[in-house]
């Protein structure tokens, strides 16, 4: 696969610039186009063999839509989105190439594919899912194939609920009226980690959280027993319930 050019629409920033410079690190020549720069897409399908998209949540459809016609079947379209299932049927329905939904779970702050999970997701065919997940197991990546209704499934609770979470603080702070600075004297080790956490899903790409969130169809039944246990808690809170919340926390 070495002779393999690789197409990254989306290439030029995020985790499509990882990407780009992890396959050109195993050798790979790496072609990328950004929102206004690089090979026209028909053009990029031509010349390489696998075209890998990396745009945020709410254009992915309608790049797979632009690129897919223009691959053919000894070829591969894979994705690097957050959510599986509308991606993978997309690609599924949109080339007649094969289909690999990709999932890596850093961002492009990762120094190394060392010890991180990625998950693939098969859309169709068989030949292109093993040398992507020899490639990234020869990287040093913890590989899981599963399907996409799956993985959506467990990233609402891994990915979701953590950015809920996240996203109810922050609201819940700048609801306070309370100034961060204000906070800096009173704050713990904890706090200052999901602090940070909270301003960087707020002020870097909070669309890129939101689409994640909204996006997928699982995460109304998290919402749903986050809700029933944020009512529990409240309840007890209210009640004075230390020995109540105690049990609660020590229930298996």
């Amino acid at each position: 696969m070495k002779e393999c050019a690789i197409g990254i629409i989306g290439g030029t920033g995020g985790i499509g610039k990882w990407f780009a410079a992890f396959f050109a690190g195993q050798g790979y020549p790496v072609h990328c186009v950004g929102r206004s720069t690089g090979t026209p897409i028909p053009e990029l399908a031509r010349s390489c063999r696998v075209i890998i998209i990396s745009v945020p949540i709410a254009a992915t459809i309608e790049v797979i839509r632009s690129v897919g016609p223009h691959l053919p079947e000894d070829t591969l379209l894979m994705d690097l989105t957050s959510l599986k299932g509308g991606p993978v049927e997309a690609m599924v329905e949109a080339t007649a190439a094969e289909v690999v939904g990709c999932h890596p779970l850093f961002g492009p702050d990762c120094p190394s594919l060392t010890g991180q999970n990625i998950i693939l997701c098969p859309g169709r065919g068989e030949r292109w899912l093993k040398r992507m997940e020899e490639i990234f197991v020869k990287g040093g990546a913890c590989v899981t194939v599963t399907t996409p209704e799956e993985h959506d499934r467990m990233m609402a609770l891994t990915q979701g609920l953590t950015h809920l979470d996240t996203i109810l603080m922050g609201l819940t702070l700048r609801d306070s009226g309370v100034e961060p600075s204000r906070l800096d004297p009173f704050s713990t080790p904890v706090f200052r980690t999901k602090q940070a956490i909270t301003a960087k899903v707020f002020g870097l790409r909070p669309e890129m959280y939101a689409g994640i969130l909204a996006g997928n169809p699982e995460i109304s039944r998290i919402l749903d027993r986050y809700e029933k246990n944020l009512s529990l808690l409240k309840e007890l809170i209210h009640n004075g319930d230390a020995a109540g919340l105690a049990a609660l926390l020590k229930k298996p």
